[in-house]
């Protein structure tokens, strides 16, 4: 019994627990299952709630954008109906106008028909009338015309006559007077230092045994700086002085400043010579730059080439008659500036024909062409204009001058030849012949450089070693010698003098 017990008691126990727990289980799905429904009543209802307020809004939404549209429209309308007016007030305006213009061209219509009957009345008045003088004077109204015609065309040409003359006098006087003014204050206006070149140049030594060490042994210092420069230097008895002659002036300056080097440096021989030479000749050509700049400059002028600018320089170094060119070309320029000024010509193509009329004279050529074709041709290449090159071309009258700048450069250039102490005479004739003695010999073959020296009492002439052969020198000497005594006139005799020098260089390594 107690066995059975023992047995049926956890049988029953068990029975028990899982009739509590299927009784639990069951408790819980139910409460879960109302909990379940509960909430979803719940969403329900807020789902409903939330879809009334959002119902809600929509309405509001869409009412707000009702009465924003019926406003807009409001306005749309009330601004259509002001434009409406406007446009039947504008309407009304037009066929007011229209209304008077009509009316005005019916009152023009009718006094066109009142001044056309007035006209026919007096068309017939006039042909009565003339009818009637016809018949008084025995005359038709042709004839007449042409004899009324006749007389006043006698009177006016008598009369027009009368003032031309008049006119032609009074011109002719005011012109020469006015002319005369012109050119006389245009002459007390300018201001031009007087300069004279000469032909030679005195260098100061520091004492009389320089001299020595300028002849070098047996002369070989002095003919090579002589050589170099083709200046002729006269070493006398003229105390602690050398005195440099030549008729370029840039030789002169060449030599002047390169024996100047030398004796402050001391050192003197032909290498020393030869170096020395080149840097002055250096030195020289910077200078020739500065001064042709220098008047461009001061005369105001713009777009000259730097050839053009090399030539104007070298025009320091020359001369004219004993005038210096670049000083004689700048007193042009100025001249022409003020008398162009005074007539009414272009004042700045004036000027510029004035610097440039003897530019010719500064160019660096062996042509035989004269200054005034030389400097028309550079001038053409610089772009000038073309009244400028016809200046340059008529200024000596080598050309007819065809516009009122040429004729005014002829007029400055006399002026300003023809002051007081301007030029001389016997310089330009001396410079002339010491030219055609050097121009005669570079004519030659095989001839590279001549120079006139001793004031043109002799010729030295460098030729080429290559193209020219001892014999051949002799008789190259001859033939230059031979056509001095042909075409040039000069008193005592010319010495010719040619060099045929050869150098061999090496160098030892």
């Amino acid at each position: 019994m107690t066995m059975i017990m023992y047995i049926a008691l956890p049988l029953l126990g068990l029975i028990l627990g899982w009739i509590i727990r299927w009784l639990f289980a069951k408790f819980q799905l139910t409460s879960a299952e109302q909990r379940a429904h509960m909430l979803n009543a719940e969403a329900v209802k807020d789902a409903e709630a939330k879809k009334k307020e959002i119902l809600l809004e929509g309405r509001d939404e869409l009412l707000r954008e009702r009465n924003q549209q019926e406003r807009e429209f409001r306005e749309r309308r009330i601004e259509q109906q002001k434009t409406e007016r406007r446009i039947i007030q504008k309407e009304e305006n037009l066929e007011k106008k229209l209304l008077d213009l009509e009316s005005q061209r019916r009152q023009l219509s009718d006094r066109e028909e009142q001044l056309h009957r007035k006209e026919q009345m007096l068309t017939q008045e006039e042909d009565r009338w003339r009818l009637e003088l016809e018949r008084v004077a025995g005359l038709s109204s042709d004839e007449a015309k042409h004899l009324i015609m006749d007389s006043m065309e006698s009177d006016a040409k008598r009369d027009a006559q009368v003032v031309i003359n008049k006119i032609e006098q009074e011109a002719q006087m005011k012109a020469e007077r006015v002319a005369r003014d012109i050119i006389v204050g245009s002459i007390q206006r300018i201001a031009t230092d007087v300069s004279s070149e000469v032909a030679i140049s005195s260098v100061t030594l520091p004492n009389d045994e320089m001299k020595g060490r300028i002849i070098g042994r047996e002369g070989r210092n002095i003919r090579t700086l002589e050589t170099l420069t083709g200046v002729d230097i006269i070493i006398d008895d003229t105390p602690e002085a050398v005195v440099i002659s030549c008729f370029d002036p840039v030789r002169k300056e060449i030599a002047k400043g390169a024996m100047e080097r030398l004796i402050q440096d001391g050192r003197i021989h032909p290498a020393r010579i030869e170096e020395v030479v080149q840097k002055v000749a250096k030195d020289i050509s910077r200078v020739i730059i500065e001064e042709g700049e220098k008047v461009i400059f001061d005369l105001q002028l713009h777009n000259i080439s730097q050839e053009g600018v090399r030539a104007l320089g070298r025009l320091h170094f020359r001369t004219s008659y004993g005038q210096n060119v670049l000083m004689h070309s700048k007193e042009v320029a100025v001249l022409s500036g003020m008398i162009a000024a005074e007539v009414g010509a272009d004042r700045e193509i004036a000027k510029r024909a004035g610097l440039l009329h003897d530019i010719g004279k500064g160019i660096e050529t062996e042509s035989d062409a004269n200054h005034a074709e030389m400097g028309s041709d550079l001038a053409r290449k610089m772009g000038e204009d073309p009244r400028v090159i016809n200046a340059i071309l008529s200024h000596h009258n080598d050309v007819e001058p065809n516009c009122v700048e040429s004729v005014i450069v002829q007029i400055a250039d006399a002026i300003s030849a023809s002051r007081p102490g301007a030029r001389r005479e016997t310089l330009s004739n001396y410079i002339r012949r010491l030219e055609n003695l050097e121009q005669i010999s570079e004519s030659f073959d095989g001839v590279d450089k001549a120079y006139a020296i001793q004031a043109g009492r002799e010729l030295r002439i460098l030729v080429n070693n290559d193209a020219v052969t001892d014999d051949g020198a002799k008789e190259l000497a001859k033939g230059i010698a031979k056509r001095i005594e042909t075409e040039l006139r000069y008193p005592g005799r010319i010495k010719v003098t040619i060099i045929r020098e050869t150098r061999v260089v090496e160098y030892a390594r």
